[in-house]
């Protein structure tokens, strides 16, 4: 991240000028229905229940994501009385929108985490992120959740010489820890992956693919099964804190809770002061192909791996349920979509599979991503009883999971404090961030169209 900064610094108003232009596309929040996630979900939206009335529960959670839902699932199960508070619908921001690769780790790989938490916190983090990857599918299999979980691993390609050694050390600390991560050269890359771009890389056998719209719907219904009550198009207007309760109020209900858990993450609106200025957010865009002839399809991911790379800008990409290729990278910064950024996808894609020239892209989709710069996610608890997890840098589906539960299991007083708590430290400049994020992104994917190395 302060690399891209550092590039868009780099850039002058003229390049910004003529780079940035582009057809100006729907507002992300609006392409949430436009995704191929939400036309081709197995669990179905849950029944629309509004907050009306007042409410007296234990833990109020707000944010119908996967952070909230687990949270409120682990409540729920652990006898807490939950209220599940989400302003659109189940899954509408990051949750419901990602690729849906399903990696185990944080963004800090083992050694890192050592070093900056210590040796006994920061070697439990990595096992804790380790073991993110089992969180998320044992609870598919434990609640029957129909999103088409796979778990064939997780590929990331070394896009050019200089990025070798740094994928081969992390795959060393790993497997130090005794996880059998294989290290691959050109020649099995190409074979896994089907293009010949990466001159070696990694796979790691704990990580897989779901559909992650069905998935979070999917917690979300095994949420209310747990007795959670779980209110949709409820958006909150106020949260205030009196006494030791926290009170809450939406258009047509209040609600009394000890407890708050606000995990908005990238979708946080200003309702509490001063947190949207300790992250920063930047748009994910994805495509979608129509599905793929049966020769086509047997020649890109043949084991059905997932896949991401080393670049500043880094592409992912998979092979979704219905046998369509999806691919996402990095889109423009604040709601609008470029149609440049959708362009520059497809012309990516054609360059690593030439044979999906002829296959039309049937979908196209944005979403906001939170983004921290240390790249840890961050644990704040500003008031007592208040409760705010965000910044999954990319690594959300299996991580927001995971905070959910150690939040839950936190409430419920059996939990250590494991994650570290942090203070709303507003990040300086934040608003002179977002213009150089903007530059920056145009920068890297400027390179990446004439060839250099990122």
């Amino acid at each position: 991240m302060l690399a891209i900064l550092r590039a868009g610094r780099r850039l002058s108003i003229r390049t910004r000028r003529s780079t940035l232009q582009g057809l100006a596309m729907p507002s992300s929040d609006q392409s949430f229905t436009t995704s191929l996630w939400c036309a081709s979900a197995k669990e179905p939206p849950r029944p629309v229940r509004r907050l009306e009335g007042d409410r007296s529960v234990d833990v109020a959670v707000i944010g119908g994501g996967n952070a909230g839902c687990s949270a409120a699932l682990h409540l729920a199960e652990g006898g807490a009385t939950v209220a599940l508070l989400e302003a659109r619908e189940i899954g509408f921001g990051a949750s419901g929108r990602n690729g849906g690769q399903v990696i185990p780790g944080l963004k800090l790989e083992p050694d890192a985490l050592e070093a900056t938490f210590g040796p006994e916190r920061g070697s439990r983090l990595a096992d804790l992120a380790s073991g993110a990857a089992d969180r998320v599918f044992d609870l598919v299999e434990r609640h029957g959740i129909a999103c088409d979980p796979v778990r064939a691993g997780w590929i990331q390609g070394a896009h050019a010489l200089p990025a070798l050694p740094a994928v081969q050390a992390r795959a060393a600390q790993w497997q130090r820890r005794g996880v059998p991560l294989r290290m691959l050269d050109a020649g099995e890359i190409a074979g896994l992956t089907g293009t010949n771009q990466y001159v070696g890389g990694w796979i790691d056998p704990r990580a897989g693919t779901i559909q992650p719209l069905a998935y979070v719907r999917g917690l979300a219904r095994a949420a209310e099964r747990a007795g959670a009550s779980v209110y949709q198009e409820t958006a909150v207007r106020r949260l205030a804190r009196q006494g030791a309760e926290w009170r809450i109020e939406t258009e047509r209900g209040r609600l009394v809770a000890r407890s708050v858990v606000l995990a908005t993450d990238a979708y946080s609106d200003g309702l509490w002061p001063g947190l949207s200025c300790t992250f920063l957010t930047v748009q994910s865009i994805l495509v979608a192909t129509e599905p793929l002839p049966a020769n086509v399809l047997e020649t890109i991911l043949p084991t059905r791996a997932c896949a991401s790379e080393t670049r500043k800008l880094a592409f992912y990409f998979r092979i979704s349920p219905d046998n369509r290729f999806v691919l996402g990278g990095r889109g423009a910064v604040g709601p609008a979509e470029r149609d440049s950024y959708r362009r520059g996808l497809e012309a990516r894609m054609h360059r690593f599979y030439p044979q999906l020239r002829d296959s039309r892209v049937a979908y196209s989709w944005s979403g906001q991503v939170g983004l921290t710069l240390d790249s840890m996610i961050h644990l704040h608890e500003p008031e007592p009883g208040l409760h705010i997890p965000l910044g999954y840098n990319g690594r959300g589906v299996a991580m927001s999971t995971v905070m959910g539960g150690l939040l839950a299991d936190k409430l419920l007083g059996r939990g250590d404090d494991l994650f570290p708590v942090s203070g709303l430290s507003p990040i300086p400049g934040h608003a002179l961030r977002k213009p150089g994020m903007t530059l920056g992104i145009a920068y890297y994917w400027l390179k990446d169209r004439l060839g250099y190395a990122s």
